[in-house]
């Protein structure tokens, strides 16, 4: 997962909390890079290009790219954890799911982007964004090994 800026405040617990549930059952690599870009007040297309060359130069060569975006394809926990069991299967060498900062990712991470995927239709904060991917992933993992945490159908 390569994200733009740290967690802070009153998210910083749970984010941290579902990111280790979800290492019991993936690989999963959390690289951070900077938020925006240098100078004062700088454009918000200024800011998404900085964070994007952040972000690609982060992911490695042969990882299929996910980018989360609200307009991305939205999926119920099920059928993502069938995706995700897909991709353990298959011979790919893994993959990176990309979540941007405040203005959303540059079109050069989008074009990159095998694929764009939801986690709501709504705006939301990267912190946010980042527990709703770390608690999908660890619900993923015990979807695939039948253990009771997920309830919903």
């Amino acid at each position: 997962m390569v994200v733009v800026g740290r967690v802070r405040g009153s998210l910083e617990g749970p984010v941290s909390e579902y990111e280790e549930r979800a290492r019991r059952y993936w690989k999963l690599e959390v690289t951070e890079v900077d938020a925006g870009a240098p100078g004062r007040n700088p454009e918000p297309r200024r800011v998404m290009a900085a964070e994007g060359e952040r972000i690609l130069g982060k992911v490695a060569t042969g990882l299929e790219l996910v980018a989360l975006t609200r307009v991305g394809t939205g999926m119920d926990s099920r059928t993502f954890t069938g995706w995700l069991e897909g991709q353990a299967v298959s011979a790919a060498p893994g993959v990176a799911f990309v979540l941007g900062g405040a203005f959303g990712l540059d079109p050069a991470v989008l074009s990159r982007a095998s694929r764009r995927f939801s986690l709501s239709p709504m705006t939301l904060p990267h912190e946010l964004a980042r527990l709703v991917l770390a608690e999908q992933l660890y619900r993923a993992g015990t979807i695939l090994r039948g253990e009771p945490y997920h309830k919903g159908d």
